[in-house]
């Protein structure tokens, strides 16, 4: 079984889905933000200011800042309702339609009675966003949390500005609880960029499409046709009956997760290509591929469903 990120058509595009701006509490306006981005040679962005009345409930136009070699996905974080420990929900949504409704979210604190955060959720994937559960670790979100979140298609497993502001940027954790439950969710990297720490260009998506247009580009998220990454690339993944054979830019590590504490690795001196025998990891329902360079960054696959 090849990945479906490798087996899809067209090539990959890098870009940013979680950014911010003077819109909100991001310290560039949205015309530099782009910009910026652009220099650093990415493909597209998408530019989520907080969806919360405070700011205006913002939905960035970005659309002024195409071009016919950086393209833009119009989205928002978007707010309402108390988790767990009592604080807002933050949820990354990427294709909202400009006109996408506002909840009673005027702040940063839950109020009564307000849409809670699986309902607007819910909404904004019923309007063609794509759903991400934001920062789980910086969140402090529960396992019951992300459980109710059945709109999402996606966790952010690397968020480069709680990496940078408060050591907490992992998902992974809850990705893979989630997954040995049975949810068929994607990986995505972010930055979450502000421009007030360095916070910016650290973690991305590459997502395969036949053209880097907004919704080619969205579509294909939605399919899962993309990988995430701090620098290395995935050149091909490959999944057999016993051992899943890897393809990347050059690496030390290729490590295999499955369920559970399933994990295989191999190491070496500037890999290109590695073969992991699967082992123990035949009987996990699910595999995800994490490759590590030699300056300690990582590229990770999508999870990939095995057939029961």
């Amino acid at each position: 079984m090849i990945a479906p990120a490798f087996a899809a058509p067209g090539r990959f595009w890098r870009g940013n889905l979680h950014a911010h701006s003077t819109l909100s509490d991001g310290a560039l306006p949205p015309g530099e933000v782009c910009r910026r981005y652009a220099a650093e040679g990415y493909d597209f962005l998408a530019l989520t200011d907080h969806f919360i009345g405070r700011f205006g409930y913002p939905i960035a136009d970005t659309k002024p800042f195409r071009s016919n070699t950086f393209t833009t996905l119009l989205g928002a974080e978007i707010h309402s309702g108390a988790m767990t420990n009592g604080e807002l929900w933050h949820i990354l949504a990427v294709g909202l339609p400009a006109d996408f409704a506002p909840g009673d979210a005027p702040g940063f604190v839950p109020v009564p009675g307000q849409e809670t955060g699986p309902g607007i959720a819910a909404r904004a994937r019923a309007a063609g966003a794509f759903v991400a559960i934001a920062h789980p670790q910086w969140s402090g979100l529960t396992l019951e949390d992300a459980r109710s979140l059945e709109a999402a298609h996606a966790v952010e497993v690397y968020n480069h500005g709680c990496f940078a502001g408060a050591d907490r940027a992992d998902g992974f954790h809850m990705l893979d609880l989630l997954l040995s439950e049975g949810r068929d969710l994607s990986a995505v990297a972010t930055d979450d960029s502000h421009f007030t720490e360095p916070d910016h260009f650290g973690g991305w998506v590459m997502v395969k499409a036949e053209e880097n247009s907004p919704e080619a580009l969205l579509a294909a998220l939605k399919r899962g046709e993309h990988y995430s990454t701090q620098g290395p690339e995935l050149r091909g993944i490959d999944v057999g009956s016993a051992s899943i054979r890897v393809e990347c830019s050059a690496a030390v590590s290729v490590i295999v997760q499955g369920a559970g504490s399933a994990a295989r690795a191999v190491h070496g001196e500037s890999m290109t290509r590695a073969e992991i025998p699967l082992g123990r990891l035949e009987t996990s329902p699910w595999l995800r591929v994490t490759v590590v360079d030699r300056a300690g960054k990582r590229a990770w696959s999508n999870p990939m469903r095995r057939a029961a």
